[in-house]
C-alpha cells in the first residue's frame, strides 16, 4: 500500500480533476500469519494480506455516494472516486452523513511499535511444544483440539478534503489453547486460555499453558447441581462477555434505530447498582490493539458509560452525535453505512459495598468462568439471556466443577442485583475487569 502522503496527494489531484469538492477516504491493511497443530503435526497454516478502502463523495446537492476498493494506486483511487461521485446522485437526503467535526483535531500521543513477524516455522515449533506440554500436564488430557498461534500487522489511515490526514500502524500476536479430556466412565471435559501481546517474543505462552492446564484439571471432578436461585460470581471474561452481548444499551445508532434497551431519555438514569462503573477506553494501557482514531477520523478517548450505576454516555459516530446534540466519541466504523462498536471495556468499583466478599469464605456460590452460546442464548432487544456456562460450585471455600448448567436472567436485573465488585482487575481480550458478585440468579442444573 502506498504511504499516506502519496494517497492524500493522489486523492486531492484526482478530485480536483473530476470536479469533486468534498470527499473522504478510510483504509486498512492487515497482514496476518497463523498456525494450528494436531497431535504434534501441522494442521493448518494461513497467510493473508487483506486491504479495504472506503471512499465517500458528496455532490453539490449534499448527497453522498459510497464505494469500496482494495486498490489505492492513482488508477484505483480515480475509479473509486468516480464511482462514488456517480453513486452520490442516488444518496439519501435524510440524515446525510458528514465529516466528523473532530476529524482534524489532535489525536492522543499514543505510540505503538510494530514488531517483525516471525517465520511460520517458528509459530509451528512453539505451538507443537505448547500442545505437547499441555497434554503432558495430566493423563486425562488427550488432545488440544482447538489451538492457534497468530501474528498480525495492521495499517490504518483516514483523509478528507478538509485537510485531515491520519495514519497509524501496530502489531500483535495471540495464542489460544483449548483442551479435551477422556476418562473411563466420565464425560469429556474442556477448558481453555487465551493470551495476546504486541509481538511473539512478548507473548506469555507459559502463562497460557498453566491456566489451560489448571482449569482443565479443576473440571475433572464434577457434580450435578440443583436448579434454583444462587449467588453468582462472574469472572472478568464472563462479565465482559455478558455486557458485550447487550452493547446496544450504549450504542447511539441502535437507539436511534429503536433497536436498543435504551432511549435518548435514558441518559442520567440508574441502570445498575451504584457499586459498578464501566468505561470504554480505547487507549487503555493494556489494550494491545489500541486505535487513536475511528473510521471517520475522530480521535478515540476514554468514555464513561456507567458511573456509580448511572448511565452517563452513549457511544457516537459523527452522524448520531449531530442528531442527539452530543459530541462524537470515536466509535464509528466506516462502510456503506456508518456503524458503531465499542473498543475496550474497563469495569471497576464505584461506591463502596456494604460488605466485602471472598471466594475463600463463600458457601453455595457459583463461580462462572466462561459463558457459551452467546449468539443463540441472548435476546438483546428483550434484555433476557439463557446461557450454558463452565464454572464451579463453591462450598465452604472449596471448588467443585459444575457438570452442566445454564444461567438465565435479564441484564437490567443483573446489573441492579450486583452486591460486590472486586478491586483487582484482570486483562482479557476485550477489556479489563474484576470479578463481579450478583445475587439471586436462576441456574438450571441437570
Amino acid at each position: 500500500m502506498p504511504n499516506i502522503t502519496e494517497i492524500a496527494a493522489s486523492a486531492q489531484e484526482t478530485a480536483r480533476r473530476l470536479g469533486i469538492k468534498k470527499y473522504d477516504v478510510y483504509g486498512a491493511s492487515i497482514d496476518e500469519t497463523s498456525a494450528q497443530v494436531d497431535q504434534g503435526e501441522p494442521q493448518q497454516v494461513k497467510a493473508s494480506n487483506r486491504s479495504s478502502v472506503t471512499v465517500r463523495v458528496w455532490n453539490d446537492d449534499n448527497t453522498v455516494g459510497v464505494t469500496s476498493t482494495t486498490d489505492v494506486d492513482p488508477a484505483g483511487l480515480e475509479l473509486a472516486l468516480t464511482t462514488a461521485q456517480e453513486a452520490s446522485l442516488f444518496g439519501v437526503r435524510d440524515n446525510v452523513p458528514d465529516f466528523s467535526p473532530e476529524s482534524t483535531a489532535p489525536t492522543a500521543n499514543h505510540t505503538a511499535e510494530k514488531y517483525p513477524q516471525a517465520p511460520v516455522s517458528t509459530l509451528l515449533e512453539k505451538l507443537i511444544v505448547a500442545e505437547k506440554e499441555l497434554m503432558a500436564a495430566h493423563p486425562a488430557i488427550r488432545s488440544v483440539p482447538y489451538n492457534g498461534l497468530s501474528q498480525r500487522d495492521i495499517d490504518r489511515f483516514y483523509l478528507n478534503s478538509d485537510g485531515a490526514v491520519r495514519n497509524e500502524s501496530h502489531s500483535f500476536a495471540s495464542l489460544y489453547l483449548y483442551t479435551k479430556t477422556e476418562e473411563e466412565g466420565r464425560k469429556p471435559r474442556s477448558a481453555g486460555a487465551f493470551r495476546v501481546s504486541y509481538g511473539l517474543d512478548k507473548l506469555d505462552i507459559e502463562g497460557c499453558l498453566k491456566e489451560a492446564a489448571e482449569k482443565t484439571i479443576s473440571h475433572l471432578n464434577y457434580e450435578k447441581i440443583k436448579t434454583g436461585k444462587y449467588r453468582v460470581v462472574f469472572s472478568p471474561e464472563a462479565i465482559l462477555s455478558l455486557i458485550g452481548a447487550f452493547s446496544n444499551l450504549f450504542n447511539a445508532q441502535s437507539i436511534l434505530d429503536k433497536q436498543s434497551l435504551s432511549t435518548p431519555e435514558s441518559l442520567g438514569t440508574t441502570i445498575a447498582a451504584p457499586l459498578l462503573c464501566l468505561c470504554d477506553d480505547a487507549l487503555h494501557p493494556q489494550n494491545v490493539g489500541a486505535e487513536t482514531f475511528d473510521g471517520e477520523g475522530t480521535p478515540t478517548r476514554r468514555v464513561p458509560l456507567i458511573t456509580n450505576g448511572v448511565l452517563s454516555n452513549f457511544l457516537h459516530s459523527a452522524g448520531t452525535a449531530k442528531r442527539m446534540n452530543a459530541q462524537p466519541t470515536g466509535h464509528a466504523n466506516m462502510g456503506a453505512k456508518v456503524t458503531i462498536s465499542p473498543h475496550f471495556y474497563h469495569i471497576f468499583p464505584g461506591e463502596a459495598a456494604d460488605q466485602e466478599y471472598r471466594l475463600e469464605d463463600a458457601d453455595n456460590v457459583i463461580l462462572i468462568d466462561d459463558l457459551s452460546a452467546l449468539h443463540a442464548g441472548v435476546q438483546s432487544l428483550q434484555g433476557s439471556f439463557s446461557l450454558p456456562f463452565d464454572g464451579w460450585l463453591i462450598q465452604n471455600g472449596k471448588r467443585v466443577s459444575v457438570e452442566s448448567a445454564t444461567v438465565a436472567g435479564d441484564i437490567r436485573e443483573v446489573l441492579k442485583s450486583i452486591i460486590y465488585v472486586e478491586k483487582d482487575v484482570e486483562f482479557t481480550g476485550s477489556g479489563v475487569a474484576p470479578r463481579v458478585w450478583v445475587d439471586g440468579l436462576s441456574v438450571t442444573g441437570e
